[in-house]
């Protein structure tokens, strides 16, 4: 869906966890903080050199054993 705005569903905790971060962190609404989230991450794994690569950072990261 490029350059449209899409709709994610998330858990109601996690989206007030965030909210709380992003408000301490000073972002003017969650939905600016969880984008700014999401390019970092996008941004590392992309970065990644090969599939290997990838999945070497995403076990790092704790999201596959």
């Amino acid at each position: 869906m490029a350059g449209g705005k899409g709709k994610v569903k998330l858990d109601a905790g996690l989206i007030e966890r965030a909210r709380k971060v992003a408000e301490a962190a000073g972002y003017s609404s969650v939905e600016e903080f969880l984008t700014h989230m999401l390019e970092k991450e996008l941004r590392q794994m992309e970065e990644a050199k090969d599939e290997a690569d990838l999945k070497e950072r995403l076990r790092g990261l704790g999201y596959i054993s």
